[in-house]
């Protein structure tokens, strides 16, 4: 099967600086694809290359088997963009911005309303943009790119600065489009998020490449310690060793009601990332 998004051998350079180096990637359709790293990793870049909005120094960009700098009118109308506030008008409306976007496609203004409803800001829509809080514009920012129900959304750091609530809201409209098939690339540096969200992730560091999977796998992976972290009632913790001689000791705990949680100690992707590079994610 096809993937939605190619990307062979891409790297791009802004004069001397190399940002990204020989990048291959394949996201599956109708899956989210996140893509790891902190600021200044290269991650903006590749979604401007991807969306053709910046030609790539050398390799080769594919959406859905075309070349992403040639796609005609009508290809384009099947992808979605959220990047920063990216094609809001401060002046306009909520309702006039979607409006707008509509006509610009060519559909009528029916679904601006019911749109509007399902992200929170139907009793907002007269305000103009400049306006809205952060968390408002973020949520209008992802209205405007499913506006047109596209094939391939691009999401670029959706949810960064927001607060929980305004987050735990913009994830669950992201699954949503997952369920109606959308294929989702998802820029971010909050492990969280990508554990939470994604099927895949790649990370990204320094323009390169350093580690591609299953978020879970990964984490299995790179579980050098395989132990068990268990907490007793009495408020103690204790540390087994991943082997048969643990089981004893985990059956008398519970056997005798001593135990209150135990966890396996499985790294999360921050661990592995700094593993990998020596840096954070959050950078």
């Amino acid at each position: 099967m096809q993937n939605a998004i190619e990307l062979h051998n891409v790297h791009h350079s802004f004069k001397e600086k190399e940002v990204l180096k020989d990048i291959c990637l394949g996201v599956n359709k109708g899956e989210i694809f996140g893509l790891l790293g902190p600021s200044g990793a290269g991650k903006t870049t590749l979604i401007n290359i991807m969306t053709g909005q910046l030609r790539p120094t050398g390799g080769e960009s594919l959406i859905q088997g075309a070349d992403s700098h040639a796609l005609s009118g009508e290809q384009y109308k099947k992808i979605g963009i959220m990047m920063d506030h990216f094609g809001l008008y401060e002046r306009l409306s909520c309702y006039d911005n979607l409006k707008f976007y509509e006509k610009l496609d060519g559909n009528r203004d029916e679904n601006i309303d019911r749109i509007l409803k399902k992200i929170g800001l139907l009793e907002a829509k007269k305000l103009p943009v400049a306006k809205l809080s952060k968390g408002m514009k973020n949520r209008l920012s992802f209205a405007r790119a499913i506006l047109r129900k596209p094939d391939i959304l691009f999401l670029d750091e959706p949810t960064c600065g927001l607060d929980p609530n305004t987050t735990e809201e913009l994830h669950n409209m992201i699954l949503e489009e997952k369920a109606r098939g959308t294929t989702i690339f998802l820029t971010t540096h909050n492990m969280h998020e990508a554990q939470k969200l994604c099927d895949h992730i790649a990370l990204l560091h320094e323009g390169i490449i350093v580690e591609y999977g299953n978020p879970s796998e990964l984490c299995r992976k790179y579980n050098h310690q395989r132990r068990f972290m268990i907490h007793l009632k009495n408020g103690n913790d204790v540390l087994l060793g991943h082997e048969r001689e643990s089981a004893d000791a985990i059956a008398n705990y519970l056997k005798n009601d001593e135990l209150e949680t135990i966890h396996t100690t499985e790294p999360d992707l921050e661990t592995i990332f700094m593993e990998l590079t020596g840096g954070k994610l959050d950078q």
